[in-house]
């Protein structure tokens, strides 16, 4: 593996370490990879996947995330940058998600 993926992995395993979704307020995790983005809204607890939406444009998945969150009728969450900075791509997919309904 390279240096920026371990550092990531690294990063990544501090930041679960502090945060853990609940039924009440799950973890809204984010991936990406060279072909899209993918967001998930996680119930830890349970260890259920409670929505899911990938695409290339973040604001897209954020406002699509957003959008299954509050069908399924969660309106705050903990946010996971899953290791990455909070920047760019990340970052849109949060605003987006922010400007969608979702608190965090």
């Amino acid at each position: 593996m390279s240096t920026k993926t371990l550092k990531r992995n690294r990063n990544h395993k501090k930041i679960r370490a502090k945060i853990s979704g609940t039924s009440d307020c799950p973890r809204l995790s984010v991936f990406k990879s060279n072909i899209a983005l993918y967001a998930q809204l996680i119930d830890d607890d349970k260890g259920v996947t409670l929505a899911a939406a990938q695409g290339k444009d973040p604001k897209k998945v954020g406002a699509e995330i957003a959008k299954l969150g509050l069908s399924k009728k969660v309106g705050r969450v903990v946010f996971d940058r899953g290791g990455y900075i909070y920047t760019g791509k990340v970052e849109s997919l949060a605003n987006a998600a922010r400007e969608g309904g979702l608190k965090f």
